[in-house]
């Protein structure tokens, strides 16, 4: 018999971010999230980190000259769908990326602000945020963060940002010239998740989820590699949004806990699913 290669190759994802030894998280995450939406990650490590599934211990940054070597090598062999930002490392690494993704302003810029992690331990400085704003966030065309992630990084000079409401946060993110912000319900006091995308028109859709029991490591690397799998196969923003929360949420109901700290996003659930219903 004579086997057939398959010469359709699945939308291609370059992924910025940071290992994660527990694959709960970081880049690991993000590989896994981008084959369970039927992509491929192509992947530049911009750090090392020592954690577990309850926090994060050690953050060693890659040299930017490595990262932007490592990016650089796999742009000029592939076409790429959609660039995704997790954790950079440090500010020259962001400096780096900035000039990369500038030189491909036709692909989209899919990043999730990682400032903490689950636990509270910090992974971006106030110098690193401050590069962000400046360099990453007029290039791009989706943000992700959460509540805390947004006032941060909406919060000027002195501002008391735990007192800014996230309409304002939409607003300042919107003005560094990013194009969408999808602000996640996940750590406000609410019944439900509610994640709400903001465009230049205001508010373009609201989600209401489902509030899960427990604590999650990688949920929002889980939705930011979602989003740009979405995005990679076509669909608009706010279509990509909608498939984003669902494969994460699914992907929470499915999570299991491998260690002494937090679960961990199943996000091959639809595969558990399949040999479940097989057995029956």
């Amino acid at each position: 018999m004579t086997l057939q290669r398959n010469d359709l190759t699945p939308p291609l994802v370059l992924v910025f971010a940071a290992a994660d030894p527990t694959g709960g998280a970081g880049i690991q995450a993000d590989m896994l999230t981008l084959a369970g939406m039927g992509c491929h990650a192509l992947t530049v490590i911009t750090a090392l980190t020592v954690q577990d599934t309850a926090g994060v211990e050690d953050v060693l940054a890659v040299d930017a000259d490595f990262v932007s070597e490592q990016a650089r090598a796999v742009l000029e062999d592939m076409p790429v769908q959609v660039f995704k930002l997790g954790v950079l490392g440090s500010v020259e690494n962001i400096e780096v990326i900035a000039e990369i993704i500038s030189d491909y302003p036709h692909i989209p810029v899919v990043v999730d602000p990682v400032v903490a992690s689950g636990r509270g331990d910090e992974l971006a400085s106030e110098a690193m945020l401050e590069a962000l704003r400046n360099l990453i966030l007029p290039q791009t065309t989706v943000i992700t963060p959460n509540t805390m992630e947004a006032r941060r990084l909406a919060a000027r000079g002195h501002d008391d940002h735990e007192e800014l409401d996230m309409s304002a946060c939409a607003r300042r993110i919107l003005a560094t010239g990013c194009k969408y912000v999808l602000i996640t319900g996940s750590h406000a006091n609410t019944p439900q998740v509610v994640n709400t995308l903001y465009g230049s028109r205001g508010v373009l859709r609201a989600d209401a989820w489902e509030r899960l029991q427990g604590s999650y490591h990688g949920s929002g690397c889980t939705l930011a590699s979602a989003l740009a799998g979405a995005l990679a196969h076509g669909l608009d923003v706010s279509q990509a949004v909608f498939e984003a929360e669902g494969f994460t949420w699914q992907s929470l109901v499915a999570a299991f806990r491998p260690g002494m700290g937090q679960y961990i996003p199943d996000r091959f659930f639809w595969v558990r699913s399949f040999d479940d219903d097989s057995e029956t």
